[in-house]
């Protein structure tokens, strides 16, 4: 053995670490988290509570869309959770998880200890990233599983209308249900991008952990105005309405799949943008606590420009303009909700059976006075609708007030006469039940051309 050979320095061989490796370990020091476990507990338990507990009450929240049918259906619970878990309970998860997945490395000072051990600033973005891809999703299916769980448990599968008051089977309503479900995927996963980018941009800075929030109030509040149709239908948060579209009859396909494909490309941007801020960053800057000024250049501003592309491509694809809602849409949606329901109502009381079409019934709608434009939304819409009974001359006729918000969603409150919509119950042979014509919901097409929805009138 020679000098040389004494003296030379062991040479050890590395490999890298596998990324499925890398992601488990990111896994496990989610789910490790005392906090998410309660939020897992809380999805499982709370939406299941909700539906089973209000299900049996005589007092149904009719102010929730389907609310006042959790009585009739087990389905309906699911539905109206729903409603309340788009509007800030999903962007509030993405917060909790993908929001806080690389600012906790900056608040507990490991991320040199992170880079030693995989050494592909990459690998640990990708593991980090799936990680907190999978548990969001696990989380929302926790949702959907509870809602539909509770509602069924007490209630059943029965029938239900959908928002234009057609006849649903059990089989299409749970269909429609899981697709409903599964729309709002897309939406949950652009805010979790959003979470994502906040938090690799913004450090330990709280504002990296609430920004989806923050972002979905901002929608929000954008979506409440009159906007523009075509900026209001690329916002994610319209992606968490769109399912409405699903339960009428034809479906509503614009205002359900531009939302989507709109949330899809938040993903992408949002994932893109937040990885190549990431694998730029210096970690050996100890002192590094986000950059506003890069966030505002390398985030806010390429998410404001794919709002506006894609507000132009949609204006030039669609041609809608203005609000998207006016006199004839309403007219036709009040009309064609009223005459399904009306066989609903007459089927409950026992009466001689009739179809639509034998109602020839139509609207008559106004908009706050003769002073103002039959146009937008509000809750000073007027309706009188009218119907024939078969082998009758007489023309009966009922009114409704309409409360029309800025999606296309409205409420219609019969305001007589009493025994077609005027009382919220009606007496069948089987006991009170709840009057379908007492109130309406609806949705209207916000994208669909004027002149396909002119009143229906039946041959």
């Amino acid at each position: 053995m020679t000098a040389a050979t004494l003296g030379a320095p062991t040479v050890r061989e590395t490999t890298a670490v596998p990324w499925t490796s890398v992601y488990r370990f990111e896994l496990l020091k989610l789910v490790s988290q005392w906090r998410l476990r309660l939020v897992l507990v809380a999805c499982l338990v709370a939406p299941a509570a909700y539906t089973a507990v209000i299900s049996g009450q005589t007092s149904l929240p009719a102010d929730a869309l389907y609310g006042r049918w959790m009585g009739q259906s087990g389905w309906a619970g699911s539905l109206a959770v729903l409603v309340f878990m788009g509007t800030l309970v999903l962007p509030l998860l993405t917060a909790l998880v993908a929001g806080d997945v690389f600012a906790v490395e900056d608040r507990l000072g490991t991320w040199r200890h992170l880079m030693v051990a995989v050494r592909s600033p990459g690998m640990i973005f990708a593991a980090k990233a799936l990680a907190a891809l999978t548990v969001v999703l696990v989380l929302v299916a926790a949702l959907a599983l509870s809602s539909v769980a509770g509602g069924l448990a007490v209630v059943g599968s029965h029938p239900l209308p959908g928002l234009d008051g057609h006849a649903m089977t059990s089989g299409e309503v749970a269909r429609t249900v899981l697709l409903a479900w599964l729309s709002v995927v897309p939406p949950t996963l652009a805010f979790a991008a959003v979470g994502l980018l906040g938090s690799v941009a913004l450090g330990r800075s709280p504002l990296g952990l609430l920004l989806p929030v923050v972002v979905a109030l901002v929608l929000q509040g954008v979506a409440l105005m009159p906007v523009p149709v075509a900026l209001r239908v690329v916002l994610p948060v319209s992606a968490f309405t769109g399912w409405r579209g699903l339960l009428t009859d034809p479906g509503q396909q614009g205002p359900l799949w531009i939302p989507l494909a709109a949330s899809l490309a938040w993903i992408v941007l949002a994932t893109w943008l937040a990885h190549r801020l990431f694998v730029r960053r210096d970690f050996t800057d100890l002192a590094y606590d986000g950059s506003g000024r890069r966030f505002l250049l390398g985030g806010i501003a390429p998410m404001a420009a794919l709002v506006a592309v894609s507000t132009g491509a949609v204006l030039a694809t669609t041609g809608a303009t203005g609000s998207g809602i006016d006199r004839s849409k309403v007219e036709a949606a009040i009309s064609t909700s009223f005459s399904h329901l009306y066989v609903l109502q007459t089927e409950q009381l026992g009466r001689p059976a009739v179809t639509e079409a034998d109602l020839q019934s139509t609207a008559r709608c106004d908009k706050g006075g003769d002073r103002v434009v039959d146009e937008g939304p509000g809750s000073d819409w007027r309706c009188v609708v009218s119907w024939t009974l078969p082998g009758s001359t007489a023309t009966g006729s009922a009114i409704y007030q309409l409360d029309v918000l800025a999606d296309g969603k409205y409420v219609a409150d019969g305001d007589g006469p009493k025994e077609v919509n005027g009382y919220f119950q009606v007496r069948t042979p089987a006991g009170d039940a709840p009057n379908p014509l007492w109130q309406l919901d609806g949705s209207l097409d916000l994208l669909a051309p004027t002149d396909q929805q002119s009143p229906q009138k039946y041959p």
